[in-house]
């Protein structure tokens, strides 16, 4: 018999190399205890019982050869003799009377750990397996855990649940399709102090974009109450994004929130010890505020750096992590209480960019949080609980209020899931990610809405909203492999108004954002005219009032609300695409598009013709607008000063006269943004001819240029560009307009200013673009569509035809 030393291990004396004896989670826990608590990082105190304890107590009671007989010939194929064989194997594992010296063993540790935190200690027992937490295999959400244990039976009880899990359904099924022999994989358990997160908050972060991959972003989720809700997707967490570069910078500042609904939290049940922990409807009050302060959130990511920083050190090269954290009590600290190598994002072959695209459009049915950027289509099969698991098909869409562990071997049979609750860190985007299928969680009323049998088509590529639509619908798959890919000396870059693709947009070849629209911010996250955002009084419609009032609420004011929200999606931006260099465009609205904005018609003028009236720089600096024009200012100054973003650089549009130009910069001083202070550059659209007739003296002003391609034929041919009855008159390749663009780059590099192009016109002809290369423009931003393909044109077009020097 083993001695009880062997089978009882504290925490502070356990590192990675015991990993054999307790499992990745425990030798993960030790490893922070004793090198990263001395850092800030708290772990909570604890023991391990470990694998050694397991073993002894089945090689006692002979339990071997019937769990072969049981396991050795399992088709998991067949659900039922999978959930035969795993109750019969839990029950020989339960059985098997826990060896004397171990039991004494965690009785005499359960008594240490109350002695040092009183008679009310509570603990949470929580297995780990020996094969679990490696870089290529997680073994989440595989085996049990168990929270609020009270006492000696309780704890003796409870660890031998948790040995017994190792043979639950979804733990066989795991190591089947791992490779893993279910006899070469035992089973520690690690009874850990219980964080009093039942009465704060909890949940998990992640050291890197879940979505996209990319790797300069810590992700936090976060709900009230017990961390399981989080992880098993029982509820729609509080999201947070915080930048790693800017952050290790010094500036301290959460990128980007976003309030989830929480709808439950688990909690402390009392007395009960055969239900120690309760589920309860989350207040009101608490739903509509976030589980984290900015404090709290800074908190976290300066822990979450440590650890990614310690295991990357131990790995050798970049390691991201998933990482589980408790707050202890309203008040008290934060605690790491797990962390694991993130084994599904990172994986992703590096080299070979794959794009969904939707081909058409119907109905949408439900709507959540997108995970995983793919698109499938297939019957709806709606699952309530799991004796329904048997009914599904492969190849369906798996819908269902939440899933659990237990039913992983049907979910990687599904073309997609929908989940009514959950997160894009709980159990069910998890298993998508590494199932590589669509998943749209937080869907709520998904399982009332969607019937069985219905064919719906399920699109996570169009950002973080995932759509459920009616039918079976056209799509694509684009697959680009960047291998040997070489990049020209003319800069690509993109047009961007979305935060939402941010992330996954950076990681295309390209120089950084030629284009990053304002209004698209405005119009999809704010909703609300500036002016009214600060004079609601002045609206004239109550019910519109009530609504503008009702986005502002829970804000110091309307003009924090504005100014907040903005920074927070320019800043998601500029952030993906960090160190490489974003041009914002101020707010370019025409006054009937401001108009359409709640309690716009009480601010704006009604005009004949939008498109040549009250917009772009003349707007800026009018009184009706002056107030609107120094909270977009506000924003970016936050952005610049606040996040540390120094790489995003501000564009005025539809710039008619030098007078408004140098009205323009001289508000914009007054608001903080001068240029040239902090590096910050200010380039001027180039889209009216005067742009182009007065480009030297308007060289004077800015740093660069951008020439919009769109305005610019409007006005040098004399098109609107909005009628259709004239649309074949609009034609950027007409001979004036490339008379204009040749005169635009000659003129900026005459005066050693950044020439580039942001309209359409490059994305819709290939041949305007080697026209432009030909030149010497300095960069072209396009769609992100069509990146890939111009860099390899402008490659080919610049090997053969030398190019003239640049203006910069």
């Amino acid at each position: 018999m083993n001695d009880a030393n062997d089978c009882i291990r504290w925490l502070s004396g356990l590192s990675m190399a015991d990993l054999p004896l307790v499992g990745g989670k425990t030798a993960s826990l030790g490893e922070m205890f004793r090198e990263l608590r001395p850092l800030g990082v708290r772990i909570p105190d604890g023991f391990a019982v470990t694998a050694a304890a397991y073993r002894e107590a089945l090689d006692a009671a002979g339990a071997w050869g019937p769990l072969h007989a049981l396991l050795d010939r399992l088709d998991k194929r067949d659900l039922d003799a999978l959930a035969h064989a795993g109750a019969q194997a839990r029950e020989i594992v339960y059985a098997a009377p826990m060896p004397a010296p171990v039991e004494a063993g965690i009785r005499l540790a359960w008594r240490a750990l109350q002695a040092r935190f009183g008679p009310t200690l509570s603990v949470a027992v929580r297995s780990s397996a020996t094969a679990e937490d490696l870089p290529n295999a997680s073994f989440a959400g595989q085996h049990d855990t168990y929270l609020n244990v009270r006492g000696e039976q309780m704890l003796v009880d409870a660890i031998k649940r948790c040995q017994a899990s190792l043979f639950t359904d979804r733990a066989i099924s795991y190591r089947i399709d791992q490779g893993f022999d279910h006899f070469k994989v035992a089973l520690s358990v690690v009874v850990m102090q219980m964080v009093r997160s039942d009465l704060a908050s909890s949940g998990v972060v992640f050291t890197l974009d879940t979505e996209s991959g990319h790797p300069d972003v810590v992700f936090i989720t976060g709900a009230w109450g017990l961390g399981e809700n989080v992880v098993q997707g029982a509820v729609d967490p509080d999201e947070f994004h915080v930048h790693k570069p800017t952050f290790r910078a010094g500036y301290r500042c959460v990128l980007r929130r976003r309030l989830g609904r929480k709808q439950i939290r688990m909690v402390y049940s009392g007395g009960d010890t055969r239900a120690p922990v309760v589920n309860q409807p989350t207040p009101a009050a608490d739903r509509a505020r976030f589980c984290l302060s900015d404090t709290d959130v800074l908190a976290l990511t300066d822990a979450a750096l440590k650890i990614e920083a310690h295991y990357s050190r131990r790995a050798g090269s970049w390691r991201p992590m998933d990482i589980e954290w408790a707050k202890d009590g309203p008040d008290g600290p934060l605690y790491i209480v797990q962390a694991r190598p993130e084994t599904s994002v990172s994986r992703r072959a590096v080299n070979v960019i794959e794009t969904y695209v939707l081909e058409e459009r119907a109905a949408v049915r439900v709507q959540g949080r997108a995970v995983g950027e793919r698109i499938a289509a297939g019957a709806v099969r709606r699952i309530a609980q799991a004796s329904q698991l048997p009914q599904f098909q492969p190849g369906e869409v798996l819908v269902a209020d939440t899933t659990t562990p237990d039913w992983e071997p049907v979910m990687k049979t599904a073309a997609a899931i929908v989940t009514s609750r959950g997160g894009r860190t709980c159990h069910a985007a998890i298993v998508a990610r590494e199932l590589g299928i669509p998943a749209v969680v937080g869907a709520e009323g998904a399982s009332a809405q969607l019937q069985d049998g219905e064919p719906v088509t399920v699109s996570c590529a169009d950002g973080d909203i995932g759509r459920v639509y009616t039918g079976r619908l056209r799509f694509r798959v684009d697959q680009q492999d960047l291998t040997g890919l070489r990049r020209p000396a003319t800069q690509v870059m993109v047009n961007l108004g979305n935060p939402e693709l941010a992330f996954k947009t950076a990681l295309l070849p390209c120089d950084g954002v030629g284009l990053a629209r304002m209004e698209f911010i405005i119009n999809e996250y704010i909703q609300v005219h500036p002016m009214a955002v600060l004079h609601p009084e002045r609206i004239a419609d109550p019910a519109v009032r009530s609504q503008v009032l009702a986005r502002a609420a829970g804000y110091p004011s309307g003009a924090a609300f504005f100014i907040e929200t903005l920074a927070e999606g320019v800043g998601t931006i500029a952030a993906a695409f960090y160190p490489r260099p974003v041009v914002v465009r101020l707010s370019d609205f025409k006054s009937n598009e401001y108009a359409a904005l709640l309690g716009g018609r009480d601010f704006e003028p009604v005009e004949e013709n939008p498109m040549l009236g009250f917009r772009g720089a003349a707007r800026y600096i009018h009184p009706a607008y002056a107030e609107g024009f120094a909270m977009e200012c506000a924003a970016l100054k936050r952005v610049r000063d606040t996040m540390g973003l120094r790489n995003l650089k501000v564009m005025v549009p539809f710039c008619r006269r030098l007078d408004e130009a140098h009205g323009v910069l001289a508000a914009m001083a007054r608001h903080g943004l001068v240029r040239g202070q902090d590096g910050l550059e200010v380039y001027v659209m180039c889209e009216i001819p005067n742009n182009v007739l007065l480009i030297d003296e308007f060289s004077e002003l800015f740093d660069g240029f951008s020439i919009g391609s769109n305005d610019l034929t409007q006005l040098t041919l004399g098109v609107d560009r909005d009628s259709a009855i004239v649309a074949s008159a609009f034609d950027e390749r007409d001979p004036g307009m490339l008379k204009m663009l040749r005169l635009a780059v000659e003129g900026a590099r005459r005066n050693h200013r950044h020439s580039g192009i942001c309209g359409q016109a490059p994305s819709d002809h290939p041949e305007i673009a080697r026209y432009l290369v030909e030149l010497g423009i300095d960069s072209l931003s396009l769609t992100p569509d069509r990146v890939l393909r111009t860099v390899q044109l402008v490659r080919e077009i610049e090997d053969q035809r030398p190019r003239l020097p640049s203006g910069n």
